[in-house]
């Protein structure tokens, strides 16, 4: 899925109620990866168009 695809099912909107399972955090759209939240570093997959908000599925990212 490219970042138009997620664009049109992520909306704006959506985004600003989604929160981090895990520290209750703003999350972000990464460009063609899924959801960021930057307090935690995890990444939570988009499938199908459907945000996987599941901590134990979430990727870890490392740091700049």
């Amino acid at each position: 899925m490219n970042r138009q695809d997620i664009m049109e099912t992520i909306n704006k909107d959506l985004l600003e109620i989604l929160a981090c399972p895990k520290c209750k955090g703003a999350v972000k759209l990464q460009e063609d990866e899924g959801i960021l939240c930057e307090k935690c570093k995890l990444l939570y997959e988009i499938r199908d168009g459907i945000p996987i908000m599941l901590i134990d599925e979430a990727k870890t990212i490392e740091q700049d």
